[in-house]
């Protein structure tokens, strides 16, 4: 039985993610990306882009993941962003965030990413084979 966890979605403007990454440069790099995920970036001509659809995507997941009890601590790196073999975008788990996708049983995250011009933007399903389903809360009791 696969029981949904979560469901997440951000949407990042693509002139912050350029500022950000003129005025902070390596330490925002380092600070949010993991080194495949930097390696991956060094290699684009212009990577605002591709770096503003992965904080989106880790924004995403990140939201995705917040019905698991001590998910509020996953940090930007625990959530890597990589691409399956047939070149999909796919999620890569580390840390505190691959713990918690242990202790739930197994996760399975899709991806989808999305941009503009102006815009980049992610959505992230997650579904768990072992975790409890979520139960909406129940209907108040007539009185």
């Amino acid at each position: 039985m696969v029981n949904p966890i979560g469901v997440g979605i951000d949407l990042v403007d693509l002139a912050r993610v350029a500022s950000m990454l003129a005025d902070k440069g390596d330490h925002a790099f380092a600070r949010l990306f993991t080194e495949e995920e930097r390696a991956y970036l060094a290699t684009r001509p212009d990577p605002t882009g591709h770096a503003a659809a992965r904080i989106a995507a880790k924004e995403a997941v990140y939201k995705a993941l917040q019905s698991l009890p001590g998910a509020r601590g996953v940090g930007w790196r625990d959530i890597e962003v990589t691409r399956d073999a047939e070149g999909r975008p796919a999620i890569r788990l580390h840390g505190l965030a691959e713990r918690l996708a242990a202790e739930a049983g197994g996760l399975t995250i899709q991806i989808s990413l999305t941009h503009s011009s102006v815009e980049a933007g992610a959505v992230a399903v997650i579904t768990g084979a072992g975790a409890p389903p979520i139960s909406p809360p129940a209907p108040p009791s007539p009185s």
